[in-house]
Parts: C-alpha cells; sequence; structure tokens
C-alpha cells in the first residue's frame, strides 16, 4: 500500500507533528492525502512500465532487435509483418491484460476510498469521502467502522467514558482494546465545543511501533493552559475497528508512509513467477543454439565475402528456434487458467487477482498461515465446566442449571418444616453449592460490560432499566471472557449490569443481585491472570475470585491431584483452559490489604514490583473452583485440509499475533501438530546466551513441532539465523506466536532465501499483507474483518478449505498444462528451424528461407495454433482423484514436468521429424522447386497436429474441434497460396503417397515409443486413471 503523493512528490524526512484541533489550515506544512493505492503503475508510468517488464526479459528484447532489423535492406529477409506483427500481437496481449488487472485494482481502492465518514466543522457535521480526510480533521467513526486514519481519541457516546477497538487487523491479536479519550475534552459539554477551544496535539515522529505512542494534548484558551500526556491508550489507529459506541477524534498521520498500518507493510510487486524464469533459461539455451548454428553455417562457406553480414542473416534466418509465440501461448493459457479458476463451482468466490502465476500454485513447499480469522473463526464457545469430580460438557448443560435453579428456587422458599434432610438430598445440595460457586465465580470474575441498545421496539434508555435481554450485547477486551459470561447467562446466572465500581447479576427467579467491585487486577502477558475482589451487598461478604492459565494458577490454588492431569486433557483436546478459584476475606483482613497497595501504588520507585508483591500476599492457599474449556471455533474442514497438505508435502508454518497458549492451543486443535509429535516449546531468550542454549536443547529433539515467540525469534535470527532457520526448516510444523506483520514478511524471506523453495502465504487481516505480499504466491481470505488481505493478495478465496482444491487440481493442472505447452510450442519451432538447416546444408548453405511471407507466419498461427493451445484443457487424472490422492502434488515438487531432461527430449524429437520431413520432401520430389514446399509443408502441418494428438491425456471435445479446424484451414487456405504452392500438383496422388509417406515416418516411431512406455514404465498417475 503506497500513496499517490508519494509516489509523485517523494516524501520528505519524517518529524514530529503539532496539529491544531479542526484547523487544517493551520498546518505547519503539507500532508498527503488519505488515500489508498495498491496500484503498481499510474497513468503516466503504465505504459513506460509495462514495456520495461516485458524488454527486460532478454527473450522479448531479442524480438524486438530482430523486428527492428529489418529496416535495413541488407539483412531484410521477407516482408516486414513477418516480424513485426507477432511481435505486436505479444505485446497487445501483455498491454490489455495488465490493463485490465491495473483497472480492477483502481476500482477496488476507489471502493475503500470513497467510504463516507462525518467531518465536524463550524457549519456542523459535513460528509467527507476518506480519500479528502486531511490532517486537523475532527471525524466521528461510528460503532463497527473502520478507523480511516491515525487519529487521537477525543471523545466518546459511551457513558463510562472509554470505548473498545478490534485491532486484529492491525496486530492479529483476537482481544479488544480499551480506548481511553483525552479527559479535557471528555468533559466538554458537546462535541460542538471541540471548534470552540484552541488546543493542539503533538505527535512524535510516525515509527513502525504499533504498540507505543508519545505526545501531548495542550488546551490554550484556559489559564494556565492544560496539558495532558498522551500515550497508546489515547490513540486510534488506522485499519481498527471502533466495537463500541461513536468516538471523535483528531486526524494526525493520513494514509500515507507515516501511517502505523502502511509500515507494518510493504511495498506491492511485479509477480514473476518461477516457471517464467525457467522458460526464460530455456530460450537463453536455445539463443545459444541458435549462435552456434549460425557461425557452423558460415564456417562450411569458410568466411568467404561479408561473412558477418551472413552471420546476422542466418541469425534472422534461424530466429525461430526462439519462438516468439511462446510468451503469446503462456500468456493466454495462464487467462484461461485464472478463468478456470474463478468458474469452479466447488470453491466459489474464489478471485484471481494477479493472473501471471496460477503455475506457482503447483510447486509449493512451504505454506504459512496466519490464525485468527484464517484457520479459526474468532468466535469462543464454552466445551467443558471441570469440577475435579464431575464434568459437565455441552450435552449436559442442562444439569449445571438445575443445579443452579435448585439453589436460587430453595433459597427463596426454604420450607421450615423440612427436619433431617436425606442423605440422597445433602449430596444433591453439595454438589449443587459446588456447581453453583464455579458459575457465580465465572459469572463475577471478568472485565465484561454488558451494554443496551435500542432494537426498535424498546429503546435504549427502557432496555438499560428493565435489563431487557434482547438489547444487551456483551462488551470486553477478550472475546474468551464475552464466551464465559454468555455460558452463565445460558445456565441461569446473567450479568445485567456493571459499571466502574458495582456489578448486577440476575438469578434464575428474576432477583437481581448487586456486588461492589472493591479492586481489579487486569490481566497481564506477563501474570498470566486476572483477579477481582467483590462485596456481596445483601450479605456483606467479601471473595477474592481469580482466574488464569493453570501453569501460574497450579502454585497458587489449595494442593489437590487432578488440576495438572485434567489441565492436560483438555488442552489436548484443543481448548484453552482457565483455573477458577477464590478466597473469602475478612472486613479487617481487606482493610489491611488495601491500605498496603494504596501505599505500593504510590511509591516512585520499582511501583510495578511492589504493587505485585502486595497483591501476591492474597494468591496464597486459594479454594479450586473449576476449570473452564473454551474453544476457537476452527474455520469448516481446516483439519482435513491441512492433512491433505501435509501428505502433499507442503509443511505449514502458523504466523500470530495472538499468545504462545492461544496458538499452541489451535495448533493441536486444528491437528498442525499431529497427536503423536511432541511440541518444543522455545524458551523466552532476550541475549546470545541464552539463545545458543535453548537452540542447542532444541537440536537434540527429532521430529518434534517447534513454537516460539515473536521476541524469541528476533534474538535467534539476530546471532543466529542459519542454525535457526536449518533446524526449523526440519521441523514437520512451527508456530510463531506474537509476531509483528514485518517480522512475517521477514520469516518468508529467510525461507525463500534459505531453502529456494517456493513459498505461499495465507492470512485474512491488514497484519498479514507484508508476508502475503513477500510470498512467491499470496493468498488472501476474505473473512468478516474487511478485504484488506484478500485485496493485497495473487489469489481471494472466502475459507480456508477452498485452499486445498486451489493447489491440488489448479495449482497442479496449470504448472502440468504450462510445461507440456511451453516445450509443445518449442518443439514446433525446433522442427521447422531444423528443416531449414536442412535445406540450407544441401544448397550450399545459401542464407535464403524455405518458407516466404504467409507461410512462415500461417503455420505458428491459424494452421497450428489451436491444436497446440488446446494443450491449456489437458489433464491427466480427475480434479477428484487429485484431491484423494495429494501425494500426486509432491512428484511436482522436484520440477519434472519441465526440466533439462524433457527439454532435451523434445529437442531430440524435433530434430529428427524436422530431418525426416526434409529429407524426404527432398528424396521424394521429381521436378520442381516449388513441389518440396508443397510436400514438406504439408507434412509438418500433419506431424504436429498428430503429435498434439499423441501428447493430449484425456481428449475434451474443444480438441478435436481445434485438430479438425486447423486441418480445414489448410486445406481451404491452398487456394490462396498459389504464389508458394502450386495447386495443380496437390490434386495429384503422387503428392499425396508422398506426404503420407514422410508424416508415416516422422510420426510412428513416437506412436510406438508412447505405447511401450506406458507398457513397461507407467507413470505414477496412470495406476489412478485405469
Amino acid at each position: 500500500m503506497c500513496c499517490e503523493w508519494l509516489r509523485c512528490c517523494g516524501g520528505g524526512e519524517a518529524r514530529p507533528r503539532t496539529v491544531w484541533l479542526g484547523h487544517p489550515e493551520k498546518r505547519d506544512q503539507r500532508y498527503p492525502r488519505n488515500v489508498i493505492n495498491n496500484q503498481k503503475y499510474n497513468f503516466f508510468t503504465f505504459l513506460p512500465g509495462v514495456l520495461f517488464n516485458q524488454f527486460k526479459y532478454f527473450f522479448n528484447l531479442y524480438f524486438l532487435l530482430l523486428a527492428c532489423s529489418q529496416f535495413v535492406p541488407e539483412m531484410r529477409l521477407g516482408a516486414l509483418y513477418t516480424y513485426w506483427v507477432p511481435l505486436g500481437f505479444v505485446l497487445a496481449v501483455t498491454v490489455i491484460r495488465e490493463a485490465v488487472e491495473e483497472i480492477r485494482c483502481y476500482v477496488r481502492d476507489k471502493e475503500v476510498n470513497s467510504q463516507v465518514y462525518s467531518r465536524l466543522t463550524a457549519r456542523g457535521t459535513v460528509k467527507v469521502k476518506s480519500s479528502n480526510i486531511q490532517v486537523g480533521d475532527l471525524i466521528i467513526v461510528e460503532k463497527n467502522q473502520r478507523v480511516p486514519a491515525d487519529m487521537i481519541f477525543l471523545r466518546t457516546s459511551e457513558k463510562n467514558g472509554s470505548c473498545f477497538l478490534r485491532t486484529d487487523q492491525l496486530d492479529g491479536e483476537t482481544d479488544w482494546k480499551l480506548r481511553l479519550p483525552v479527559a479535557c475534552t471528555q468533559r466538554l459539554p458537546t462535541a460542538a465545543d471541540l471548534l470552540q477551544i484552541r488546543s493542539y496535539v503533538y505527535a512524535e515522529e510516525p515509527n513502525i511501533d504499533i504498540h507505543n505512542f508519545v505526545g501531548t494534548f495542550t488546551r490554550e484558551d484556559n489559564d494556565p493552559p492544560i496539558s495532558e500526556s498522551l500515550s497508546i491508550e489515547n490513540t486510534l489507529w488506522a485499519g481498527t475497528v471502533v466495537a463500541s459506541g461513536t468516538v471523535v477524534g483528531v486526524v494526525f498521520f493520513t494514509l500515507a508512509r507515516e501511517l502505523r498500518s502502511v509500515m507494518n507493510t510493504s511495498n506491492p510487486r511485479v509477480s514473476i513467477g518461477l516457471f517464467d524464469l525457467e522458460v526464460n533459461c530455456l530460450t537463453k539455451i536455445l539463443f545459444g543454439a541458435l549462435v552456434v548454428v549460425s557461425l557452423v553455417m558460415v564456417a562450411l562457406q569458410h568466411f568467404a565475402g561479408r561473412w558477418y553480414l551472413q552471420i546476422i542473416r542466418f541469425l534472422l534466418l534461424f530466429s525461430n528456434i526462439i519462438p516468439i509465440s511462446l510468451r503469446v501461448n503462456l500468456d493466454m493459457g495462464k487467462i484461461v487458467y485464472s478463468w478456470v479458476i474463478r468458474r469452479d463451482s466447488k470453491i466459489p468466490g474464489t478471485v484471481v487477482r494477479s493472473s501471471t502465476i496460477p503455475e506457482q500454485l503447483g510447486r509449493i513447499s512451504y505454506l504459512l498461515t496466519d490464525k485468527t480469522g484464517t484457520l479459526t473463526q474468532n468466535e469462543m464457545v464454552f466445551k467443558r465446566l471441570h469440577l475435579g469430580t464431575v464434568a459437565y460438557g455441552l450435552d449436559s448443560m442442562d444439569e449445571v442449571q438445575s443445579h443452579i435453579f435448585s439453589i436460587y428456587t430453595q433459597q427463596s422458599q426454604d420450607p421450615p418444616a423440612q427436619k433431617g434432610p436425606t442423605l440422597t438430598t445433602k449430596v444433591r445440595r453439595t454438589m449443587s453449592s459446588r456447581v453453583h460457586e464455579a458459575v457465580k465465580a465465572i459469572a463475577l470474575c471478568h472485565n465484561v460490560t454488558p451494554v443496551y441498545e435500542s432494537n426498535g421496539v424498546t429503546d435504549q434508555a427502557e432496555a438499560e432499566k428493565q435489563y431487557e435481554d434482547s438489547c444487551r450485547v456483551y462488551q470486553a477486551s477478550s472475546p474468551d471472557e464475552v464466551a464465559l459470561v454468555q455460558w452463565t447467562e445460558s445456565v441461569g446466572l446473567t450479568l445485567v449490569g456493571r459499571d466502574q465500581s458495582s456489578m448486577q447479576l440476575r438469578t434464575p427467579g428474576d432477583q437481581i443481585l448487586n456486588f461492589t467491585i472493591l479492586q481489579i487486577f487486569p490481566f497481564t502477558y506477563e501474570s498470566k491472570r486476572m483477579g477481582i475482589i467483590v462485596r456481596d451487598e445483601s450479605t456483606g461478604e467479601i471473595t477474592f475470585y481469580m482466574k488464569g492459565a493453570d501453569v501460574v494458577m497450579a502454585g497458587i490454588v489449595q494442593y489437590n491431584d487432578w488440576l495438572e492431569e485434567e489441565c492436560g486433557n483438555m488442552a489436548r483436546e484443543g481448548l484453552r483452559v482457565l483455573v477458577v478459584a477464590k478466597k473469602s476475606l475478612a472486613e479487617e483482613q481487606y482493610q489491611d490489604f488495601e491500605a498496603r497497595y494504596v501505599q505500593a501504588k504510590l511509591s516512585v520507585h520499582d511501583r510495578s514490583l511492589k504493587v505485585a508483591t502486595v497483591i501476591e500476599s492474597l494468591e496464597m492457599e486459594m479454594e479450586l473452583l473449576c476449570l473452564t474449556g473454551v474453544e476457537d471455533q476452527l474455520q469448516a474442514d481446516v483439519r482435513p485440509t491441512l492433512e491433505t497438505l501435509r501428505n502433499a508435502g507442503i509443511k505449514v508454518w502458523m504466523l500470530t499475533g495472538d499468545k504462545l497458549e492461544t496458538a499452541t492451543c489451535t495448533a493441536k486443535n486444528a491437528h498442525l501438530v499431529t497427536r503423536n509429535q511432541d511440541i518444543h516449546v522455545f524458551r523466552l531468550v532476550t541475549n546470545r546466551g541464552e539463545a545458543h542454549l535453548e537452540l542447542n536443547a532444541f537440536r537434540r529433539k527429532h521430529d518434534c513441532a517447534l513454537v516460539i515467540s515473536g521476541d524469541s525469534l528476533e534474538v535467534c535470527l539476530k546471532y543466529y539465523e542459519y542454525e535457526f532457520m536449518e533446524l526449523a526448516c526440519q521441523c514437520p510444523a512451527v508456530v510463531c506466536c506474537r509476531c509483528a506483520p514485518t517480522q512475517k514478511a521477514q520469516i518468508v524471506r529467510l525461507l525463500q532465501e534459505r531453502t529456494g523453495k517456493l513459498t505461499c502465504a495465507v492470512g485474512d487481516g491488514g497484519n498479514d499483507v507484508s508476508m502475503i505480499q513477500e510470498s512467491d504466491c499470496g493468498v488472501g481470505v476474505e473473512g468478516k474483518e474487511g478485504k484488506q488481505a484478500s485485496l493485497a493478495a495473487d489469489f481471494s478465496i472466502t475459507q480456508f478449505k477452498h485452499l486445498g482444491r486451489l493447489l491440488m487440481v489448479h495449482g497442479r493442472n496449470s504448472y502440468k498444462r504450462s510445461a507440456a505447452l511451453s516445450q509443445f510450442v518449442i518443439h514446433r519451432s525446433l522442427c521447422i528451424s531444423t528443416m531449414q538447416a536442412v535445406f540450407s546444408s544441401v544448397f550450399y548453405f545459401a542464407s535464403v528461407p524455405l518458407y516466404q511471407g504467409f507461410l512462415i507466419i500461417g503455420y505458428s498461427t491459424i494452421y497450428t495454433m489451436f491444436p497446440v493451445f488446446s494443450l491449456v484443457l489437458d489433464k491427466d487424472v480427475k480434479s477428484e482423484v487429485a484431491m484423494l490422492y495429494p501425494e500426486l502434488y509432491k512428484d511436482l515438487l522436484k520440477g519434472r514436468p519441465l526440466s533439462y531432461k524433457t527439454f532435451l527430449i523434445w529437442v531430440l524429437i524435433s530434430i529428427y521429424q524436422g530431418s525426416t520431413i526434409m529429407y524426404g520432401a527432398l528424396l521424394l520430389f521429381e521436378s520442381e522447386f516449388v513441389h518440396i514446399v508443397a510436400i514438406s509443408f504439408t507434412s509438418l502441418i500433419l506431424t504436429e497436429l498428430l503429435m498434439v494428438a499423441l501428447t493430449i491425456q484425456t481428449w475434451h471435445w474443444l480438441m478435436t474441434v481445434a485438430e479438425l479446424l486447423s486441418l480445414a484451414c489448410y486445406i481451404a487456405s491452398l487456394v490462396f497460396l498459389h504464389e508458394f504452392i502450386d495447386v495443380y500438383f496437390i490434386a495429384t496422388l503422387s503428392f499425396l503417397w508422398k506426404v503420407s509417406v514422410i508424416t508415416l515416418v516422422s510420426c510412428l516411431p513416437l506412436y510406438v515409443l508412447k505405447y511401450l512406455r506406458r507398457r513397461f514404465s507407467p507413470p505414477s498417475y496412470s495406476k489412478l486413471t485405469s
């Protein structure tokens, strides 16, 4: 992603800036427009850019020089059109294809740039397009709307004075982020007052760090002026989505190179496939052959006369050795493959954005995939509640519900007449109370806020007062927490209200329980747990609830013999496990804690350490209540798709911005790591020594999946890049968590450099764009979270499971078809060049063309074009078989369909057939030279048509039509070719038997060889087709 302005003007040095609220005209310099641009060219650079990209290939440059040489009289060999028409056609096809792709790209960008936002002005609120937003504008962003540029958060409509952001497009994290407005502007009575005050924001210079920000807000019209420090909590980065309320922000960076989201992406590249590079290499070999043949011809003339001119004439004469139609055929083939992919009903919604590289899909060795939204749906489902002696799964949640119901109905009734309850009711009651304690803890220990919205029937205020179920939505920084609270609602204990200091729960009997929040200890990546202290208003009891990861909670709860084992069992099922515990506190106990806690928070030195120490004094001997298991729902058919890819010889790496535990859970759940494989979790390393020790520990393990965090990865790559990549490439699977977008791209780049293999990157978010653009083949999944990744990718799919068919069927077919097509086009050109060489040798090495004018153009166009091009419809196995046996894909990774060996075989076939036809014609012709042309040319056309039939593996009706049509075209055109061919001679029996004999001699041995090879050394796929 880049900016028009940036491309035209070039950018100055990035500097800190001062932005006045609502006064773009007060800017200290001209800033770029807020434009998204994914195009490779602009209006002026399109034609020069496309032509440069074409002529930088040796192949095309050669033909340009060839065509230009025909303007020199001494070098002219025939009509100008014989050289310029094919070249013009090739360039026209390329320019039109690139133009179509650029126009599509422009339309997609325009759609994003045309999104409408509201801007606060002195005249009130006006609508403004995303591309017209300027630095200093006050922009209103509604709930579920994407933030259009980097902004400072000034106001929110939320009562609690904060808002949540979804940032998974930026950093890949599923947690929602809490953002706070500038206190000074939030206190203003209305949003319009923002324009009445004189205030400005000072922002640090743009940098790549999305997790930190330094700035200040200053209000000048106050006495004394008010200054507030700004941090990451006050920012709204472009590409994030507002998840609650309506927010107002001031724009300080627009969509140029200063944006955080843009700095974490790379520029679009011109995709050039490995297949094209290989074909380019073969054409260089053919050029070498051309030069050698020309030199030999001149040497056999003993370099007589102006021999250097003779060399050039021979170079032109044998120029067919390098087929100009090769580029056109391959480019048209790519268009056909793209069309076939788009039309495949088994993978609906698939879009081919870069039609230059479909063959790459057939040779992928490494697949790098994002997690959130790509492998998973980012929808959490509560799956398991474990109380030690009993576990409740999805099918037994009604039992939990009845326990909760019995507790609250008994509390409300409590009949005094019942004396001495029986043993069964006692057991029942103790079980119910245990379940109740666990559910209550889950319903209270979280950071979730219920929000009420009008639903058309009930307005917002009424819904809030009545706790209307149909209007309530939960907001939290983590989807896990929402899943837990939704589950407690489903079993009867509903969170209906919450503010900074209190919480309300509703029981199955519609009774409201009030709790005061005394303290809250939020979740951090270091502590891996969160705690809350609440007072029950009805009883005055104070309880400390805590939930967290099993590794930290094991040391906090009282001794038990089941925690570790059950956590392991649930983790193996791919569930995210949280351990829930509680501790009852006496009033004086809490007062003592609060005094120490407040004191620790006021200390200037080592504040965080002192605070942690005070909290830890409470975290001892806690009562273990339960384990909860939440599953991040996988996308449909992720497991079989990954299994297919593994069997096809593709190694899968998962690169995610999410937490280590979550990433490991998903890897197990998706069977990215198989059940019998060990997982080596790479310890957090910070320096060279630690990295060395950890790498040595990892080296001793075999057939083991690797899980590593972004920070450790950075240290390893800094000091031991070669060793780390060598070890990682041997792993069956690799999971990198807490990965920054630029790190994902770096891993792709290293894999390409270290292994030389083709990589494919799959992602759905803005944070995956760099990785997608860096890979050899980028695939974007069109998810719920916008289209940024799918717009930047070469291929766009709607579901991860479609990737299997895209690679196994379309990738495989595209590569095999292009390999056959390219080699056949080379064979077609070598045949006619061999005939020219034989002809020149026989006639004293004269540089005289065998076929003139239209014959030479017609040969590679209307006479053989359709049958040869019909090879793009050929396939060796049915698509169902290709999907059933992914091992067939593994064969392609060796690059055998197009190799020096197959190329050499086709060269030998061409030399044999060309020589046979020419010598046959010379032997069998009787009187006139024009008969040689008639016999040899007709035999050549028939040989080519028969060779196409020999190459085809699965006949398509269009192939038959193409063969018959070409033959009909040739016969019909003979009437107009009387200057080259004797029409009366063609009608004789003599002509027919001579052509038949020559064609038979040139083709029959090859048919026999093919039959014998099929009989005694069949290819692997032939067993599946029989």
